[in-house]
């Protein structure tokens, strides 16, 4: 878990106490007199230097007549606990690990959203182009070769495209197609693949943000399982995000990708079209690990 990760959402939770208490017009040593602790307690999980536990911030909203901030205030808290995990912990068994989890994460989840900027949605990689991403990850990373295991697992997620009754809303920008994984051949087998499964699967909606699309406030690719979980990949960290408000922010972003995407024949096109222009000039990009 990174330091500075904990440390922020430990403070931005304390912010927000500190808030309710100035908004319900109580001071410190007032306050901390009602819930019945020292009020150097509160000063601490203000500033950020002491979590607060679930029965603190059931107190905390009783006191400050907020009943119906607990919630995100719950959700706040199990960010702090467990919100950031660093890509190091999360592989230190393996990439194998990392792909076993997805499947448990996936199979709970009715409705699993991807928006991808950068590389092919997991779920739809071939083996050439899997391989090749996660060659890549355990090279950067500098974590356990576990390459082949890694690779099966990745490929056994995507049992959920033909199993159960899942609804699966997959988005890649267009510049993902032009991205240049594993060589030439890898990229044409891995869009031919996108032509043969992307269309016509009754579980599966594939669509394509063009380039010309606006400008949607994001910077990552993410994924969102339900309305109730959003994952986010950063070079250091896998990001879980449970808090309500903050879940609101990427269903409003995927809310503006989702409507500039074209789908069906349109999408067939840029594929089709990134077909043709992976037979040009080698060109680089970098990839994520998800």
């Amino acid at each position: 878990m990174t330091a500075n990760g904990v440390d922020r959402a430990r403070l931005a939770l304390g912010a927000r106490l500190r808030e309710l208490r100035r908004t319900a017009g109580l001071d410190g040593r007032e306050f901390s007199a009602a819930a019945g602790w020292h009020w150097s307690k509160t000063s601490r999980v203000e500033l950020g230097k002491q979590r607060p536990s679930r029965d603190d911030l059931a107190m905390w909203c009783r006191l400050c007549d907020a009943e119906l901030a607990l919630p995100d205030l719950l959700a706040a808290l199990q960010n702090v606990e467990a919100q950031w995990q660093e890509w190091r912990r999360v592989t230190a068994g393996g990439h194998a690990r990392r792909q076993r989890r997805g499947i448990e994460l996936e199979s709970r989840a009715r409705s699993l959203r991807t928006y991808s900027t950068i590389l092919i949605p997991g779920l739809l990689q071939t083996e050439p182009y899997a391989r090749a991403v996660l060659t890549q990850c355990i090279r950067f990373l500098g974590t356990r070769d576990d390459l082949d295991d890694a690779v099966t697992a990745r490929l056994h997620r995507q049992r959920i495209l033909h199993r159960g009754d899942h609804r699966l809303v997959q988005l890649i920008d267009q510049a993902a197609l032009h991205t240049r994984v594993g060589g030439r051949a890898v990229v044409a087998g891995q869009l031919q693949h996108l032509l043969d499964i992307g269309f016509g699967n009754p579980r599966l909606l594939l669509g394509v943000v063009p380039l010309g699309a606006g400008f949607v406030y994001t910077t990552t690719s993410f994924d969102l399982l339900d309305r109730r979980t959003a994952l986010v990949e950063t070079l250091s960290a896998e990001l879980t995000i449970t808090t309500p408000s903050e879940l609101a922010l990427y269903e409003k972003a995927w809310a503006g990708l989702y409507e500039q995407a074209v789908f069906g024949e349109h999408a067939r096109a840029l594929i089709t079209a990134a077909q043709h222009h992976s037979s040009g000039p080698a060109s680089y990009s970098d990839t994520t690990c998800n």
